[in-house]
């Protein structure tokens, strides 16, 4: 059973950047990325990369936020900046083993973290 240990996550005042890690505990040849959930929200995907390179991402984290992995240590990375009071949610890591393009649907996903708490203020 693939495990996703999820880091980073934090409070920051508008404007301000963080960056999220995602650890697995082994290699995920295929898709890594994130969702967030706002309280009363349903879970969005904010961005997504698999293994080629090829990435997905949401309209509202297109300009702002960049995702990588460095798949020698099965970690994915999501660098937010310009954070919007908008962004505060919980933040969780997802892949998927299997399929060779990342949508950014939960029903692609097998594997979850726990989730790591971003918090935007004014």
């Amino acid at each position: 059973q693939v495990q996703l240990v999820e880091s980073g996550g934090g409070s920051v005042q508008a404007g301000g950047s963080l960056r999220l890690s995602c650890q697995a505990s082994e290699y995920i040849p295929n898709c890594m990325g994130w969702f967030r959930q706002a309280p009363g929200k349903q879970r969005e995907g904010v961005a997504f990369m698999d293994s080629d390179g090829y990435t997905n991402f949401a309209d509202s984290a297109k300009d702002r936020f960049t995702i990588s992995r460095d798949d020698a240590k099965n970690t994915v990375y999501l660098q937010m900046k310009s954070l919007k009071l908008e962004d505060t949610a919980m933040y969780y890591c997802a892949a998927d083993r299997y399929v060779r393009r990342c949508s950014r649907s939960t029903l692609q996903y097998d594997y979850w973290g726990q989730g790591t708490q971003v918090t935007v203020s004014s």
